[in-house]
């Protein structure tokens, strides 16, 4: 008996892994992102590839379209790592901002982040008039939301179009959720004094207590091995505390013609739901199937087109 049962268990094919399931989907499984809606930064650590979410903030992401146009990313730095949470990058200094509140706190501390050594914290300021509006969550009326399936300490969470997002049925709002790679916009206390001229990717476990308190413009794709390797800064909060630590930008722009393409596996797609499942309760080398899974750790696919 113990041999047939061998024989039986040897004969039962090992159920796909989440990466068997993405490498067969179909190429109708696949969402391709747009080239205008792919921004990349360049730096000696490599291209950085981000998706922008224009459904989520589309007035952050006009700001940060007329920043990359006018070239003022172009010569700015990455200003600030902190381990097991974010990379930071600011654009050039604009003469006509202030330095705010948690800028001068930073400056008091001895660092300095912002490129040619203008102190962090260079938004509106105190006083000034709102740049942008708090894009921190949207209605959830015309989102298809593929339900995560599992319970969320957070909300009730789910995917669009490949996009990990959180919700409150009751409001009846949506959100982006704070899941490693997301892009976010800097920001000083007051809500609306971000600006888009300092951007941040999450590198670590993900920060969800930040979601609905930060707006999220959109994640990267590909190329953040190299950014989240670089040296922690050792001023307050990960910043560095001379320039000279920096990593300085050489260029961000929009995708064109000579660059890779980017499809994102489509979280309505019959695919996607066989990847979900996959990942919820994994098998091979697992010996006990977690029977749930958090939203972050879902880690949507996201390949190179073919």
């Amino acid at each position: 008996m113990i041999l047939i049962a061998a024989l039986l268990a040897a004969a039962t094919p090992a159920p796909p892994s989440p990466a068997d399931i993405a490498a067969a989907a179909p190429a109708s499984a696949w969402r391709p992102i747009a080239p205008d809606n792919l921004m990349l930064l360049e730096t000696a650590r490599g291209t950085l590839a981000i998706e922008l979410a224009l459904d989520f903030a589309p007035a952050h992401i006009a700001a940060i379209r007329a920043l990359v146009t006018t070239g003022r990313f172009d010569g700015g730095a990455i200003t600030r790592v902190q381990d097991n949470y974010v990379v930071q990058w600011a654009a050039k200094p604009d003469a006509n901002k202030t330095l705010t509140a948690s800028g001068a706190k930073a400056v008091a501390a001895g660092s300095t982040a912002t490129p040619g050594g203008v102190p962090v914290g260079t938004g509106p300021g105190t006083g000034h008039a709102a740049v942008l509006p708090a894009e921190y969550e949207r209605p959830i009326k015309g989102l298809s939301i593929t339900p995560l399936g599992s319970a969320d300490t957070y909300a009730p969470s789910g995917f669009w179009s490949g996009w990990p997002v959180a919700t409150d049925p009751k409001a009846g709002t949506a959100w982006l959720a704070h899941c490693y790679g997301a892009v976010g916009v800097g920001r000083d206390d007051p809500p609306d004094t971000g600006d888009g001229s300092e951007l941040y990717t999450v590198i670590g476990h993900g920060p969800r207590h930040l979601d609905r308190n930060i707006t999220l413009v959109g994640r990267v794709v590909a190329g953040i091995e190299g950014y989240a390797a670089l040296p922690r800064g050792t001023g307050p909060l990960g910043f560095y505390k001379t320039p000279e630590e920096q990593t300085p930008i050489t260029r961000v722009r929009f995708a064109g013609a000579g660059d890779p393409r980017y499809e994102v596996l489509d979280s309505a797609s019959p695919a996607f739901a066989a990847y979900l499942k996959a990942r919820t309760n994994r098998t091979g080398f697992f010996v006990r199937p977690a029977g749930a899974t958090d939203l972050c750790n879902v880690q949507v696919p996201v390949r190179v087109a073919r």
